[in-house]
């Protein structure tokens, strides 16, 4: 395994997990009355035969208690009835999520090699979680699983290229603006003797502009073009937008605090278009937060 295989994993991961939601929606029996072990253990067999090279299937209860033998290749098994997997990823997720979840590769403890767990909750009539059924797969056999075509590749690439491009220019436009601003300090001569609230605001905006683009370009970098953080960052696939909405908020903040100084010296009857600003300002904050939670509860459902 290198690096390139683990990157890959994360490009076809969601492929990978319709992949075993498939085969556990058309094979595990949910939503049933009377559901038990005999019932389920069956239809997991099925799974693990259609499955070629699969290292193992198992059942979980609610509880995160196995209440199934261990289903190994070659008709073995092991006797695993009555363990604790309750702290395991793939039993908490699926439980957590509430769905048909996979975990990222992990060193097994029946091949010594990478694995990857694919697991799905199993409701009872009422709608509450009755077992959790458990399928082990190599970590190569996934890969293969969740391999991109042609076309797949051909856009990745492209995408990155584009993003590389537009990357390179807002860090130009960063640098300029950050020499900008410095240089608005010599321009305007700002020092303790000729201290402009006008002048200090300007040079500080282009700052703030300069440290909010490079902090995007950062976000675009490590998101769109090295693929890093994809998975568990606060905001997930949607940090792009949050951090350039930040950048314009930050903006606006400034701008209407240097009007308020400007105006409550020059003009306060004007005072009332920097409350506008600031109103917006606001208004966009609420909005962002309201849009980040509602993501967040999405993503946990």
């Amino acid at each position: 395994m290198v690096a390139a295989d683990i990157q890959d994993f994360s490009k076809g991961r969601t492929k990978a997990r319709a992949y075993f939601c498939y085969l556990f929606s058309k094979n595990i029996p949910d939503r049933l009355p009377s559901l038990s072990p005999e019932m389920i253990m069956p239809r997991l067999l099925k799974i693990k035969a259609d499955l070629e090279n699969c290292d193992a299937v198992y059942l979980l209860d609610y509880k995160g208690i196995q209440v199934s033998p261990t289903y190994k290749k070659a008709e073995h098994r092991d006797e695993d009835i009555g363990k604790i997997r309750a702290d395991r990823a793939y039993y908490y997720r699926a439980v957590r999520e509430h769905r048909c979840t996979i975990t990222d590769p992990y060193p097994s403890l029946l091949s010594s090699e990478l694995t990857v767990t694919a697991s799905t909750p199993i409701y009872d009539e009422k709608g509450e979680i009755k077992y959790v059924a458990c399928i082990d797969m190599p970590f190569d056999e996934v890969l293969k699983i969740a391999h991109l075509n042609t076309l797949d590749t051909f856009f990745n690439n492209f995408f990155k290229i584009s993003y590389g491009i537009f990357a390179v220019a807002l860090i130009a436009i960063a640098i300029l603006l950050f020499f900008k601003g410095i240089q608005s300090f010599f321009v305007n001569e700002i020092t303790v003797n000729n201290f402009e609230i006008k002048n200090v605001f300007e040079a500080t905006i282009l700052l703030t502009l300069s440290l909010a683009m490079f902090d995007l370009t950062k976000t675009i970098i490590e998101e769109e073009i090295t693929g890093q953080n994809q998975e568990h960052n606060i905001s997930g696939a949607h940090k792009t937008m949050v951090k350039f909405l930040g950048s314009i908020i930050i903006a606006l903040s400034i701008e209407a605090l240097m009007l308020v100084f400007k105006f409550a010296i020059t003009d306060p009857e004007k005072l009332l278009y920097a409350l506008y600003i600031m109103g917006g300002v606001s208004v966009m904050i609420v909005s962002l937060a309201v849009y980040l939670k509602s993501t967040q509860e999405k993503s946990q459902k």
